[in-house]
């Protein structure tokens, strides 16, 4: 049986998200933008996918023309932030940066 995700602390989620540069919470979920033309964001999207299915994590990804947005919690830890949505956002980062995305301010 899986152990049940734990969320982290207001303490530890501070200190997460200096290690994620640019990714922005909102309330329990941490998210990135990235500009990447149109099909350049599918093959990204596939990457991330094949990942996510071997961590058995999984982002909400938002596909538009030139944009592709990545929203992360821990769904089985009642839609809180856990160790494994940064881990997911390290990995985001750098499947981004082998499809030569460009991180967009969404501020």
């Amino acid at each position: 049986m899986a152990e049940v995700p734990v969320p982290l602390s207001e303490d530890e989620i501070e200190a997460a998200l200096r290690e994620v540069p640019g990714w922005r919470r909102e309330d329990d979920e941490i998210s990135r933008a990235y500009s990447i033309r149109y099909h350049g964001g599918v093959a990204m999207i596939v990457h991330v996918a094949d990942v996510e299915r071997l961590i058995s994590h999984h982002a909400d990804i938002d596909l538009r023309w030139g944009r592709v947005r990545f929203a992360i919690t821990t769904h089985d830890a009642g839609h809180k932030l856990t160790a494994a949505d940064f881990d997911l956002a390290r990995r985001i980062d750098a499947i981004a940066q082998a499809h030569q995305a460009e991180p967009l301010d969404e501020s």
